[in-house]
């Protein structure tokens, strides 16, 4: 009975094969942090606000439903912990509570699962006539003090740290560049196998330093000769030379709809040099 009731309580959080092996260990509900290295992903859906305060509220329970169902889904089948929902926004957690050495990979493979059905799920609605925002992602690697925190009657497992502030504010990250998927430099170094391009050096809100952040790609979205092109303009961007404008500017030629490139060429149209990038 008592196993039973510990594994109704941590599959809320937990894949089920997860919560089954930690239902056996009686310690695994008690209350206190542990300090371990994690990759944290936060998800957000853009100007959902807006969508609450216009929608009936039957339909609107029943399109977060489905979208939540359908986003955790995702995250348990990666072996990802549900650490936070807030309203439409989640909290994942990879390397806790047991270790998993491929966190990082685990983390990005996640991210990149979850934006394909978070844009699939916001182009069904739109088919609909109901105007779903993006889902932003931000993904950072680093330690943080993982475990239940609370009192007797109520607890959550969640994270606490820098590594934790990071991961939302690359999420938020997002709205300047026009990306979907931020991660930090941090997650590319311990992913091993990782394909994307360099967004900028990103000097988060409430932050001293710069933090160099990637957008993670499929093929299938860009190709290796737009990427090659990509990193060649970004090359130049990051030396200082001249021809990075014209470079950027035949990257938005060629595609209209990227909206990184575009950041690019807009900023050093305006006198922007160099990748450092102020992000409110």
């Amino acid at each position: 009975m008592l196993a039973e009731r510990a594994h109704a309580s941590l599959s809320r959080y937990f894949s089920p094969n997860l919560a089954e092996r930690l239902a056996g260990d009686p310690s695994g509900l008690e209350l206190g942090g542990v300090r371990r290295e994690v990759a944290s992903l936060f998800t957000d859906i853009a100007s959902f606000t807006s969508l609450v305060e216009n929608l009936d509220p039957g339909q609107l329970a029943d399109i977060l439903n489905a979208y939540l169902s359908a986003m955790t889904d995702i995250v348990f089948a990666h072996d990802g912990t549900v650490a936070k929902i807030v309203g439409d926004a989640i909290h994942v957690l990879f390397g806790a509570p047991g270790d998993q050495p491929d966190h990082a990979a685990r983390a990005v493979n996640c991210a990149l699962a979850l934006d394909a059905a978070a844009e699939a799920f916001r182009l069904h609605w739109r088919g609909r006539g109901i105007a779903i925002g993006v889902t932003r992602i931000g993904v950072h690697a680093g330690p943080a003090i993982v475990g239940n925190f609370g009192g007797s009657r109520f607890f959550d497992y969640t994270a606490y740290g820098d590594t934790i502030n990071t991961a939302a504010r690359l999420e938020s990250a997002n709205k300047c560049f026009g990306t979907r998927i931020c991660v930090s430099q941090s997650v590319v170094a311990r992913a091993g196998a990782f394909r994307g391009r360099a967004v900028g050096d990103l000097v988060l809100r409430g932050k001293q330093e710069a933090l160099r952040a990637f957008e993670p790609l499929i093929k299938a979205a860009y190709d290796e000769a737009s990427l090659k092109r990509y990193q060649n303009a970004f090359a130049k961007l990051e030396a200082g030379d001249a021809t990075a404008m014209p470079a950027f500017a035949g990257l938005v030629g060629l595609r209209p709809d990227d909206t990184l490139a575009s950041f690019h060429l807009k900023r050093l149209l305006t006198g922007g040099t160099g990748t450092q990038i102020e992000v409110s």
